[in-house]
This record gives C-alpha cells, structure tokens and sequence, in this order.
C-alpha cells in the first residue's frame, strides 16, 4: 500500500505539475518589521477592523477589476461570532459566484494593529483575485481521474475508489503552498496600496503556529511567508 501511494502521489504530482523551475541563488534576508505590540482592547480590535475594511475593500475591489476584466469582484465580508471558534479566515464564493471573505472573532481580537488585520484582509482578498478556488478545483479533480486509472490498474472497484480519494487530496495540495504564498504577495500590495505597511502587518504570522514544510501540507513555513512579503515590499515604489 505505501508503494501504491508513493506511486500514485509522484504520478500525480508529476502530471499536475510538470517540470520544475531551474533552482535560483537564495538572496540575503531583509531587515525583519518591528514588533506588533501588545494585545488590544475588544473596542479597539473592532474599531481596527472596521477601518481596515473600509479601507482594504476598495483597493482589493479595484485591483480585481484591473485584473479581472469582466469578473465578479463584489467583495462580501462577514464576520464568525460563534463561540469557541479559533482564530481564522478565509475566503469562499456565494451561490451567485461573488467572493466572500469571512474571519473569525478570534482573529479580529488577535490582531495586534489595523496592518495586521489589512494585511490579512488582503490576502484573502488576493486568494479570490488569483483564482485559487477553481484552480484547486480543477487540481483536484484532475488528481482523482489520474488516481482512478491507477487505482482500476491496481484492482477493482475499491481501487478505484481509494485512488480517486487520494488522487484529489494530492492533486489539491499539489500548488496550496504556493497559492498561499501567492495571496501572500498580493495581499501585501493590497494593503501598501490601501495605506497600511505590510511588513508590520506580515508579524501576524509570528503568532501562529507554524506549519512548518510538511510534504503535501496546506500552507507553507511562517518564515518563507515573511520573506514573500518582504521581498514583495522591497519591489514597491
């Protein structure tokens, strides 16, 4: 069985993918952003998210039409005030196909500043922009019709559908990191544009756990999240 899997997941990896980039000389660190500060009352926190959604959503708004002629760049943002939920965000579409962003209660508290909850604002945003949901979509179903090949040359039924399985978990993990590190940078421009400093912003990842660079993990290390935006910020005017 781990044969199979090892099997079925290069295949896979290998046909979603294709040929990898040349490797490139790794750049010197830049300097790191200053610290967050401390935690912030509850009517702070609310009053920081409120002024960065009135300022974000614009930005995020005209930076999808730009990008996006024709596309369906009506941002909802919600909030989740259901007890117990940890701190989160993320970005979905309603039945119409219009982007919503969605972020817990946690989160809005655990924002030590108005760049940092900016700054996550526009990486959600950035995740819409980019097309990650259908991109995943199409990812994984591409994985589960490869996996199902594999699994009906390995037996039966059951193989069929234990390679579908895992052929659409691989195949939408395959690029989650870089799609992460993709809104990343976007998000960065969103929110520099919209007046806050990403880098400041950025020091939200320090307080989260890290997931470090687990094979087919969802999101990639803090530390290479960092170093996105910062070299994102260093290209800026």
């Amino acid at each position: 069985m781990r044969r199979f899997v090892s099997i079925l997941a290069a295949l896979i990896l290998a046909a979603c993918a294709g040929p990898g980039p040349a490797p490139r000389p790794v750049p010197a660190p830049l300097p790191l952003a200053p610290a967050a500060g401390p935690r912030v009352t509850t009517a702070v926190a609310i009053d920081n998210f409120v002024q960065a959604v009135e300022r974000v959503t614009p930005e995020a708004t005209r930076i999808c039409r730009a990008r996006i002629p024709g596309g369906n760049c009506a941002f909802t943002i919600l909030v989740d005030d259901r007890p117990g939920q940890p701190p989160n965000a993320f970005q979905t579409l309603d039945r119409q196909g219009r982007p919503v962003l969605v972020f817990t209660t946690a989160l809005i508290a655990e924002a030590r500043n108005t760049d940092e909850i900016a700054f996550v604002i526009g990486h959600e945003a950035g995740h819409h922009i980019e097309g990650h949901i259908p991109r995943l979509r199409q990812n994984a179903l591409s994985g589960a019709v490869l996996g199902a090949v594999i699994g009906a040359a390995l037996g039966g039924e059951q193989g069929v559908r234990a390679g579908q399985d895992l052929g659409a978990t691989v195949g939408g993990r395959a690029f989650s990191k870089e799609y992460e590190l993709e809104a990343d940078r976007l998000g960065a421009l969103i929110a520099h544009n919209a007046g806050f400093d990403p880098l400041r912003g950025a020091v939200f990842f320090s307080r989260i756990p890290d997931p470090g660079d687990r094979f087919l993990g969802s999101h990639p290390p803090n530390a290479e999240r960092m170093e996105a935006v910062r070299r994102t910020v260093a290209r800026l005017p």
